[in-house]
This record gives structure tokens, C-alpha cells and sequence, in this order.
């Protein structure tokens, strides 16, 4: 491995080094619940007058009276947690009720005066969905506690699985990076350039797009993950560059354009399949983009396929988390011109955005770089702030017309470069790669290299 110690801001013209933040090389996140699979029986865990609880087909069952006055009147807990004032966390959790209630959960003191630094009021059906939370802490304590708060409601049963809390460590340390972004030889474009030297574009497809770094496309048609993102991170890592890549191989993707449709056939297959690419990256630096669309997507999908899509999602960021420790790894939020920043900012929570450095947008899109650095401010303003974005500017250069499928009249825009409106703008989709068969490439498929359209982005026409 060469220095891990380096990025660059690119420009068109020149190379200037910064100091950014970046990650350090951590261990696996900490768990802080003690048996939260509830695969050793209910212990730590207890529960209060108005409740009974027992494992049930590898869940915490809790009855719940009815008559409560209050949440906290019938609840479940785990004391003994650890917290850290000013430190960021997560917490995580399955759950689902015979009956669709609302119910409370905190991370609080577990005595008087029960000083809340997290709580949320969660609804409950029948289907178990997956919750996720991060927060700053507030206290410093070794009397924490978890709780899940059930009255005030009708009699019913509540189920419960997977409960975690972790601190969010992956992508915080400041490390200084010097030495530039990774140009892959093997682009698409790379690749048409040497194959049709002759050509009359090929020079300047070359000059003005094959020659600048973007990201590399993962998925299905990647074979063995493991091996394929190590090859291409070990050779970014040699050439002492940070490489930028995507994972694009969740179930159903792509599921409102259609284009790009596919993916894992299975929840199963993809968890191994995103934990595989995690650990092809190692502790080496690289930047990711997962899985562009996916939470745009939720409008297009049934609320299984949804919560489905969620655990997936929650799965991924856990995996770069705890695998691939200076692995800046971004959610992708869709464009400025789908879905609402409050609503973005609701689906990124819900899949862990807390676990891994931000958020991605515009990727595949046209929105200018300040239309989209205004929708990036206001989902992480909505999120509290915290997190990173970053801005895809391949081919934003003359904005949207409204259409995203191969438009006329789009151009290059500002190369992979750090700062620009957002912590980094990318050439996260390939220029001159095709959307689709579909505006002015009827005959050309998703994802194939089209030297045409790679001519009208660098003409604007």
C-alpha cells in the first residue's frame, strides 16, 4: 500500500494540494448493546410492570397492557450503556407490533433525572421495518440506557431484533492528501480511444474526456467483486491516486427509469456481495458512491420492496463502516430536481447515512453545480448538519433541460476536483456513457460508451 495520506483538488488546468478530512484507520465499530440479537435469551435486557417478555423465533416478544397512562408506563430497557458527550451514534433496530401503534424509544440516563439524548417516536404495523437514528450525545455516562417505551396504547404485542448502538467513527479524522484523484486507463472511454485510434473524435475525446478521472461502475457484470474492486483500488493505490468507484448492483435498481434495471437477485446475494466489495477496498483509500437512485427510487416501489431495500442499504454502510475504514462512502440522494431535502434527508436516516461520510447527488443528472450544492445544503442542514456530500458534475455543464434520459444540449462539466459548492465534485457517471435507449441515443444501450454523445457533451450540443 502507498501513502493513504493523499487527495487532491484537481482543477482543469492545474493541480493544488489541500488539507481535507478524511478517514483513519479504525477497528470495527464498538458495540454498545449487549445481546442485541437476543440469541442468548432476554438478559441484559428487562422489562417493566404492564409487559412480559420471552424470545420468540429469534425476536423479544413483548406483551404490552392496555389502560397505560403514559409511554413510559409499559416499556422494555438495557442500562449500562457507555456514552461520550459530543461523540456521534447510531441507533439501529427492527420492529413490528400485532397492531399498528406508536411507541417511543430513547437513549437517556437510566436513573433520575433520566436526561434524554436521544428520543424518537416510532409507528409500529404489522410489517417489521428497520429504524436508524444517529445523534451526538449530550451526556457522559456509564448509567445509560436504551428503552423501548410501549403504553399508552391498546393492548398488543411488540417484536424487536437487531438492536444496536454504535459510535460513528468511519470518514472523521483529518489526515492531509496530496496527490490527486485516479485517471482509469480503462474507462469506457479510455478503452474506445485505443481501440479506434483512427477515428476522427478520438483525439479529443482523449484530450477532453478519457484523459480525466472518474468513477468506476461495479456491479453484475463485475465477476468475482472482491478481486475486481482490489484490482482497480491496488492499481489507483500504485500509482499513489485516490480512486473513485460505485456500487451499482442493488435488487430491483433503477426501478423508475428502467433502463438500468437488475441487479443481486436477492437480499441474500447482495449483502454478499456488498460486504465482498467492502473488503476488496481494505484499509486502501478510495472514494464510493453507493448505489445511485436507490432511495429516489422509493416513489417507484411497494412498501416490501421499500423496507427490503432499506435493510440492504443499512447493510452497506455497516459493511464500509467496519471493513473499509479510509473508505469515504456516499449515499447517493438523487438530483435536485426528484425528491424533497426533507424527505432525502428522512430515507438517508433511515439507512444508516450516519454510518458512513455523507451523501452523493446529481449522479447520472444534469442539475448545475449550484442547484445541486442548494438541494445537498438543505438535506444536511434537514440532517443536522453533519454529514459530507458531494456533487456528480460530469455533465452539468450547460444545467438540466428537464429530461434525463440522453438530452440534447448538455455539456462536461467542472473535472473531479475537492471544494466547489460541496466537499468534492465528481465525474461520478462516465461521459458519453448511455442513459438508456432513449433521447438522442434511441440504439444505444445503458452504460455503453457512445463516442457520439461524448462529442455533443464536449461541443454542448
Amino acid at each position: 500500500m502507498r501513502v493513504l495520506t493523499r487527495l487532491a483538488a484537481i482543477t482543469a488546468a492545474t493541480v493544488t494540494a489541500l488539507s481535507v478530512t478524511a478517514a483513519l484507520p479504525a477497528a470495527a465499530a464498538t458495540e454498545l448493546v449487549v445481546n442485541g440479537t437476543f440469541g442468548t435469551g432476554t438478559a441484559p435486557w428487562w422489562n417493566s410492570a404492564n409487559t412480559s417478555m420471552a424470545v420468540d423465533t429469534g425476536r423479544l416478544r413483548v406483551n404490552v397492557a392496555g389502560g397505560t397512562a403514559n409511554p413510559w408506563d409499559a416499556m422494555v430497557a438495557q442500562n449500562n450503556i457507555t456514552l461520550t458527550s459530543g461523540k456521534a451514534y447510531t441507533l439501529s433496530f427492527d420492529a413490528a407490533a400485532s397492531a399498528s401503534v406508536s411507541a417511543v424509544t430513547t437513549v437517556q440516563l437510566a436513573d433520575s433525572p433520566y436526561t434524554n439524548t436521544l428520543t424518537k417516536t416510532i409507528a409500529l404495523t404489522t410489517t417489521s421495518k428497520r429504524f436508524s437514528f444517529p445523534f451526538s450525545s449530550s451526556l457522559s455516562t456509564t448509567a445509560g440506557q436504551v428503552s423501548f417505551q410501549l403504553g399508552k396504547n391498546a393492548a398488543h404485542t411488540v417484536y424487536l431484533d437487531n438492536v444496536s448502538l454504535t459510535e460513528t467513527t468511519s470518514g472523521s479524522g483529518p489526515i492531509d492528501m496530496t496527490s490527486g484523484f485516479y485517471d482509469d486507463p480503462n474507462s469506457n472511454p479510455a478503452v474506445w480511444v485505443r481501440n479506434n485510434s483512427g477515428d476522427s473524435r478520438a483525439a479529443r475525446i482523449q484530450s477532453s474526456i478519457a484523459s480525466k478521472p472518474m468513477a468506476r461502475w461495479f456491479g453484475n457484470w463485475s465477476g468475482d467483486i472482491t478481486a475486481a474492486v482490489s484490482a482497480f483500488v491496488g492499481a489507483a493505490d500504485s500509482a499513489d491516486k485516490l480512486p473513485i468507484l460505485v456500487a451499482y448492483n442493488i435488487p430491483g435498481r433503477d426501478a423508475c427509469g428502467g433502463h438500468s434495471g437488475g441487479g443481486a437477485g436477492t437480499e441474500a446475494a447482495y449483502k454478499t456481495w456488498i460486504s465482498a466489495f467492502a473488503s476488496g477496498i481494505g484499509n486502501r483509500p478510495a472514494v464510493v458512491v453507493i448505489e445511485p437512485d436507490s432511495l429516489g427510487d422509493f416513489d417507484c416501489m411497494s412498501e416490501t420492496a421499500r423496507q427490503e431495500r432499506i435493510r440492504m442499504l443499512t447493510y452497506a454502510t455497516e459493511q464500509f463502516r467496519d471493513k473499509a475504514a479510509n473508505t469515504w462512502a456516499y449515499l447517493d440522494a438523487g438530483n435536485a430536481g426528484w425528491t424533497a431535502p426533507a424527505t432525502m434527508a428522512s430515507r438517508l436516516s433511515s439507512v444508516g447515512v450516519a454510518n458512513v461520510r455523507g451523501f452523493s447527488v446529481n449522479v447520472s443528472n444534469y442539475y448545475t453545480t449550484s442547484q445541486s450544492a442548494t438541494y445537498g445544503n438543505a438535506i444536511n442542514s434537514a440532517l443536522g448538519g453533519a454529514a459530507k456530500f458531494v456533487i456528480d458534475t460530469s455533465r452539468n455543464g450547460n444545467g438540466s433541460n428537464g429530461e434525463w434520459c440522453n438530452p440534447a444540449g448538455r455539456k462536461l462539466g467542472t473535472v473531479s476536483q475537492v471544494g466547489g459548492g460541496a466537499e468534492m465534485l465528481l465525474w461520478v457517471k462516465v461521459p458519453g456513457d448511455s442513459d438508456g435507449n432513449c433521447g438522442i441515443a434511441p440504439n444505444v444501450p445503458a452504460g455503453t460508451f457512445s463516442p457520439d454523445l461524448a462529442i455533443r457533451l464536449i461541443e454542448g450540443t
